[in-house]
């Protein structure tokens, strides 16, 4: 979908630093889906996974690992597919 926005050029380029992704688009899209997913794992943390706090803390090391915040979330249709060697 196109539409016209005004987005702080600074931010917009440290999305993009950070990231390594290659265009405004893409930046726009990967913090649109970051916010979404970290929506999600809130979500999912505030319902509870059984844990007691000591333990979750044992488990994660990471408070977020990367795997975590993916809970939830269907492969962007654009992804490209691996090789299954």
């Amino acid at each position: 979908m196109k539409m016209t926005m005004h987005i702080d050029e600074a931010t917009l380029k440290e999305v993009m630093r950070i990231t390594g992704v290659p265009s405004k688009t893409k930046a726009v899209e990967v913090a649109l889906t970051t916010m979404v997913r970290r929506h999600r794992f809130k979500e999912i943390a505030k319902r509870g996974l059984g844990l007691t706090p000591a333990e979750l803390k044992k488990v994660w090391q990471d408070p977020f690992p990367e795997e975590s915040l993916r809970v939830a979330e269907e492969p962007p249709a654009h992804a490209k597919k691996r090789s299954r060697r």
